[in-house]
């Protein structure tokens, strides 16, 4: 009964949001076009507000989901947007008050989606070099790219997982690590526009590796995407370390939504004298692997927040929400993502894969 309650409040409140913002909309359009049908409109906006819900029923009712991913920015900069030209038209209730304020919102939208497509589709590389105090056989140097949160499916599409391919084959990488949310819910866009044979024309020395995110949990089409990712030459760790080349161990988690997945520990080499990377999609603990000896930790997740201000949230939620830290002697990364979740926009964050060079042996002060 409670959970009904709460769904039914958050349903009412969205149901207001909908109604104030297009009741806004239509007031505006009304400044211009007198003849608009309220009716013809409200369809439209209906469709816009609940096309993300609509396009769940169907994958043929792709364009809805395309509808819905970009009322996510409605919303996200309406709430900021829309109570401020509520109290300009309050103080000064005019129509002539109601098309410029319209009209500058209006312009403010094509900014933050144009600026927004811009950092979303126009990836950047960082580099990072490293040191590990631990011997790793032959390997003086190790390169590895890293890349989260694709969410591959209509929106971050074949093309865009070319440009992490063309991106991550020009530094030359030993090893690849993608640290999960690979598809967007669903592998079935992944399968149907053959985004395995980009995946394949990703070269290292090593091999690729990836883990699972939430959003694969979210799709429940786990054996699907896994049969894809070994088509496509990744190999999917799931709660699993493996040794690679006799020189450095490799840990891939399930992700913190499988409330089974097993305990770090109980993924810990036998033999701890060679360097170990973990792969977990949520950086919800860093403590745990610093003091088991990981060496490297590397997650996704957070998106950096994705669209600003909400890197405010994710800095608050996680002990580290993006970039580098070094924990101990562990050295912990959080990429942004290469991708997108919902809307193909960034604003305050930026599609990336980072680039790790990792020198082992003993670090010389001064270098």
């Amino acid at each position: 009964m409670k959970k009904i309650s709460i769904g039914s409040l958050i349903t009412l409140v969205y149901g207001l949001l909908v109604f104030y913002f297009g009741f806004n909309t239509y007031s505006w359009i009304q400044s211009w076009a007198k003849q608009i049908n309220p009716w013809l409109f409200g369809l439209g906006w209906f469709c816009l507000a609940f096309g993300f819900l609509i396009g769940r029923m169907s994958h043929s009712l792709r364009f809805f989901s395309v509808l819905g991913f970009y009322w996510f920015i409605v919303m996200q900069y309406g709430l900021i947007l829309l109570p401020l030209t509520t109290i300009i038209y309050l103080i000064w209730p005019t129509e002539q008050t109601i098309f410029i304020v319209g009209s500058t919102v209006l312009v403010i939208f094509l900014v933050i989606l144009t600026a927004g497509s811009y950092f979303a589709f126009s990836p950047v590389v960082h580099r990072k070099v490293i040191h590990v105090n631990k011997d790793s056989g032959s390997l003086r140097e190790l390169k590895i790219v890293l890349a989260s949160d694709f969410h591959l499916g209509l929106l971050s599409n074949k093309k865009h997982l070319q440009r992490f391919v063309n991106l991550a084959n020009e530094e030359k990488p030993d090893v690849v690590l993608l640290a999960g949310d690979l598809v967007d819910d669903d592998p079935i866009w992944f399968v149907n526009d053959g985004m395995s044979e980009v995946m394949r024309q990703l070269s290292s020395t090593y091999g690729v590796y990836g883990v699972l995110g939430n959003h694969e949990y979210y799709g429940g089409k786990i054996p699907l995407l896994i049969e894809e990712m070994k088509v496509s030459g990744v190999q999917m760790l799931l709660d699993e370390t493996i040794c690679v080349e006799n020189s450095f161990y490799v840990t891939g988690r399930e992700d913190l939504t499988n409330r089974n997945r097993k305990s770090l520990e109980s993924l810990k080499p036998e033999k701890d004298l060679l360097p170990w990377f973990v792969m977990d999609h949520t950086p919800t603990d860093l403590k745990t692997p610093a003091d088991l000896g990981v060496d490297l930790h590397v997650s996704g997740h957070t998106h950096r927040g994705q669209m600003w201000p909400n890197h405010l949230i994710t800095r608050r939620l996680f002990e580290l929400d993006y970039g580098y830290k070094l924990k101990e002697s562990m050295h912990a990364f959080v990429s942004s993502g290469f991708g997108f979740w919902g809307p193909p926009i960034r604003l305050g964050s930026r599609s990336e894969l980072w680039s790790i060079t990792i020198v082992f042996g003993q670090k010389i002060e001064g270098n």
